[in-house]
């Protein structure tokens, strides 16, 4: 078994034990393979262990390796997460490439991406970006601003609104770091009670997954305890 294999089944063991820590179905808790800095080569020996969603960062390194994983093997139907920040310039690829978008933040970036999505793809699955911590250096839309907004992309063809999407500011202490993980679930009730179908909350990473599971994510994005630091870079 190869490092990237045994790996993945360490993370899906500890999603399980989570999981069931909180009375929760693990396989209601979607793992997505963070493979930003990863070559191709990464990717496949994850896809062949098993793992088919996988998470990228920056467009240009994204799709180059999107061509490389689909020329090698077009037998594998993997689904591509955009989870980084967007440019305006850099919609349409991303309408073109990928499956999910965790990070939309702004109106005008979803309106590109709905108008910029191919006529032969399904509705590009979106989430909202909240700021939950409020960090000025942070993206994400404000959680009092979330409603316009989720309204508005729901609202949009080419888009269908999955959930919402959260990278609170570090901390060490596992109960502290459950703290912004509810007041998304809070957030996510909230507007579901206002009519948004939603169905996602994209939270958690490697040092806080367990705090994530423990208050309702339902994809948890993890690369370094997947891949390593630096072991598979391109």
């Amino acid at each position: 078994m190869s490092a990237i294999s045994r790996n993945l089944q360490a993370v899906k063991n500890n999603i399980s034990v989570s999981a069931h820590e909180s009375a929760r179905e693990p396989a209601a808790v979607k793992l997505l393979a963070v493979s930003k800095t990863c070559n191709a080569q990464a990717v496949l020996e994850a896809a062949l262990a098993g793992q088919l969603a996988f998470g990228e960062n920056y467009e240009q390194e994204a799709i180059a390796k999107i061509v490389s994983v689909r020329a090698e093997r077009p037998d594998l139907a993997l689904e591509w997460h955009f989870i980084g920040p967007i440019q305006s310039n850099k919609t349409r690829p991303i309408a073109e490439n990928f499956d999910w978008v965790h990070t939309i933040d702004r109106e005008k970036i979803a309106r590109r991406l709905s108008d910029q999505r191919p006529a032969n793809r399904p509705p590009l699955n979106v989430c909202l970006q909240i700021n939950i911590s409020g960090e000025d250096s942070k993206s994400g839309v404000l959680p009092e601003q979330a409603a316009e907004l989720a309204r508005k992309v729901a609202a949009m063809p080419h888009l269908r609104l999955r959930g919402l999407m959260a990278i609170p500011e570090p901390e060490e202490d596992p109960e502290k770091q459950r703290l912004p993980y509810r007041r998304m679930h809070q957030l996510f009730d909230e507007l579901r009670a206002q009519g948004l179908e939603m169905d996602t909350l994209s939270m958690g990473m490697t040092a806080d997954m367990a705090a994530a599971i423990a208050e309702g994510a339902t994809i948890v994005r993890v690369g370094t305890a997947i891949f390593g630091s630096r072991d598979y870079a391109k």
